[in-house]
């Protein structure tokens, strides 16, 4: 037709296609479909973690407190002790510490259960000192158009202290299983490392697998080594913290200490509180009682923001948010053992994602 713009090679003209109808979608059907299953598999294997804690939670404590202790038996294979003895030692030891730190905690928690009647009168009486503050807010409550009721302070009862301690305590079968697990793995632990290196048939494969090996047992051991130094000297302080202040009982409170700072986050909050109710039950003035918990809190904040992130270093440090979060989901998971074996588990999960999912790309310029 005469006025139609004829195109080379005798075609016509055709409308151009609409771009925005031919982009590909953001997130493909097979990608949500894939995403789906891996949350699927996630929660089928939390709640399995949940169910079978019995099982699951010395198994894993014990593998990862062997990786721990495996560098200690490495050096006693060097002065010809075989590695199963070195394993059997090795594990003695560690228990043998652990019974006497919980022996320096047991005489004074015993004594003290059987005055709990009479050391809560004597808490009580000192918490009349917020009987005013209690008063004005009560005021202000009444102003703001709240209920009208006098806050009162009220004790907790004693019926918490029997489930507490069953929550705490693992039960015989559980630790049965986690000390002959952790003998066990000790001992074989290098026939371990070659078999699962070795199941593996192509030689990067191979490769990259020992190298994780050898960065989580290098790592891992490190933590310990460091992280029980710092726990120890922290124990030490509270304990010359309490004796200069007059507290009663202050290796006990030092051995609490140490223990207690094995649990990030949480571990020294506890062990505030129990600086501020012993005080405050030792002492006739709240400001005599309260003065060494706030010793031990200038102390800690020390150790946290300055003396353990100098000693760790950049290469097991950790991000903070990252630490809060692995604490409080394997807490709600296995309770006080999952705390302690929040930081340890978060090191091994960073260092195999660093291998499996290394970062090529190109990173952004400084501010």
């Amino acid at each position: 037709m005469p006025g139609e713009r004829q195109l080379p090679n005798g075609h016509e003209g055709t409308p151009a296609p609409d771009s925005k109808a031919e982009l590909p979608p953001v997130i493909r059907r097979t990608e949500v479909v894939a995403i789906c299953l891996v949350g699927l598999l996630l929660i089928c294997i939390i709640t399995g973690l949940y169910l079978a804690q019995a099982f699951f939670l010395p198994i894993t404590m014990a593998f990862i407190v062997g990786t721990m202790l495996s560098p200690a038996a490495s050096f006693l294979e060097r002065y010809r002790i075989p590695r199963a003895v070195a394993a059997v030692l090795i594990v003695a030891a560690v228990s043998a510490g652990a019974v006497f730190m919980v022996g320096l905690i047991a005489s004074p928690v015993m004594e003290w259960s059987n005055k709990l009647p009479e050391l809560g009168s004597i808490l009580k009486d000192k918490m009349h000192v917020f009987d005013r503050p209690l008063a004005l807010w009560q005021q202000l409550q009444s102003m703001l158009g709240g209920p009208d009721t006098l806050t009162t302070f009220h004790l907790p009862k004693v019926d918490w202290v029997q489930p507490t301690l069953e929550f705490l305590s693992p039960t015989f079968a559980e630790f049965l299983l986690f000390i002959a697990t952790l003998i066990l793995f000790i001992a074989s632990w290098r026939d371990l490392r070659r078999a699962l290196i070795m199941n593996f048939g192509e030689r990067t494969s191979r490769l990259r697998t020992l190298r994780i090996l050898n960065e989580i047992e290098e790592h891992l051991g490190g933590y310990l080594l460091m992280v029980a130094t710092i726990n120890v000297g922290v124990g030490i302080a509270t304990g010359l913290i309490c004796a200069l202040t007059g507290m009663p009982n202050p290796a006990s409170l030092g051995a609490l200490a140490t223990i207690l700072n094995f649990i990030p986050i949480i571990g020294p909050v506890a062990m505030f509180a129990v600086l501020v109710v012993v005080g405050l039950v030792a002492f006739p003035t709240i400001s005599a009682g309260l003065l060494a918990p706030a010793m031990f809190a200038a102390m800690t904040f020390l150790e946290g923001h300055f003396l353990t992130p100098m000693i760790v270093g950049r290469r097991l440090a950790v991000n903070a948010l990252a630490v809060f979060l692995a604490l409080a989901f394997w807490t709600w998971l296995w309770g006080p053992m999952g705390a302690f074996l929040s930081s340890p588990l978060l090191i091994v999960a960073l260092i195999v994602k660093e291998h499996l999912m290394p970062v090529d790309s190109p990173q952004l310029p400084e501010d």
